[in-house]
């Protein structure tokens, strides 16, 4: 099989996977601190950070700089897997990582912007970050930006109506330089997504709504930063584009992957370790 001159190179994959393991690796850390967090639902979304911050996202040393790719995350409460990621860039202190959530620290469960550089939208009730990421890419647009948007959502974050209103006017607008990633993990706080409220089919839903769309396997480093690289490169596309993202609830650590309970919740001690063991001995 020819290889795709996009395709990351073998280290590169390496070095990915290895920042999404650092990623699982830390929100167990920082949950220990919180005594209570969104494990499972970090670790469906690993991957998908990892991917964009040291591979496909236009960053640079300073979190100000106008034109680098912005990112915001409709699924905000996912937030303590990002944390350690801005601090790897230097964004943030990386000693402020270890007073998460206590009184006075700038990290709480969801992002806040007004507090923590680089965060590009502050999140807490579900449903308004692609409205706001909508925005972003039009007011690029306006200014003669070259910069991404990129807008990662829950699966039970379909259920909002203002999201499908944030995808109309994208359609319409033909937004094309705005890329929502949908993690589709199968679940949510009050359990399956699809018996709680069915969202499928999303691909006809999107393309519906004048969206280019693509699937992948959201743990597959290779294909998810392929497909990530060929968007960002595609100077032609007229529509904004969503994938949709195939992924695990708690990814990484069996027990939690099995039990759709760890959405929210705290390991024991010997669980954490536990967990942190499964997760340093899968293959990079």
């Amino acid at each position: 099989m020819l290889r795709n001159a996009l395709m990351p190179t073998d280290r590169e994959v390496e070095l990915i996977r290895k920042k999404a393991q650092f990623v699982r690796l830390e929100t167990i850390r920082l949950i220990e601190i919180a005594k209570v967090g969104h494990y499972s639902s970090v670790f469906s979304a690993a991957e998908i950070f990892s991917v964009l911050y040291y591979d496909v996202m236009k960053v640079s040393d300073d979190p100000k700089w106008s034109d680098r790719d912005r990112f915001l995350m409709g699924k905000g409460h996912a937030a303590v897997g990002l944390f350690p990621i801005l601090a790897d860039k230097g964004w943030l202190e990386k000693s402020a990582l270890d007073n998460y959530t206590r009184l006075g620290s700038p990290l709480g469960d969801h992002p806040d912007m007004r507090k923590v550089p680089g965060i590009d939208f502050s999140s807490g009730s579900i449903g308004h970050a692609l409205s706001n990421g909508f925005g972003m890419a039009m007011a690029g647009r306006i200014q003669g930006r070259d910069f991404t948007t990129f807008v990662l959502l829950g699966d039970g974050e379909m259920q909002e109506g203002q999201v499908w209103e944030a995808a109309t006017a994208a359609g319409h607008h033909k937004t094309s330089k705005l890329v929502a990633i949908v993690d589709r993990n199968g679940y949510q706080l009050d359990g399956s997504v699809d018996e709680t409220m069915g969202v499928e089919p999303l691909d006809d839903k999107w393309r519906a709504f004048g969206w280019e769309v693509h699937k992948v396997d959201g743990h597959n480093v290779v294909e998810l930063t392929t497909l990530l690289r060929e968007i960002k490169a595609d100077n032609e596309r007229t529509k904004p584009c969503c994938i949709i993202a195939s992924t695990r609830k708690g990814k990484g650590v069996s027990y939690m992957e099995s039990e759709p309970g760890w959405h929210l919740g705290y390991l024991a001690p010997e669980d954490a370790e536990a967990a942190r063991q499964e997760i340093l001995s899968q293959v990079i």
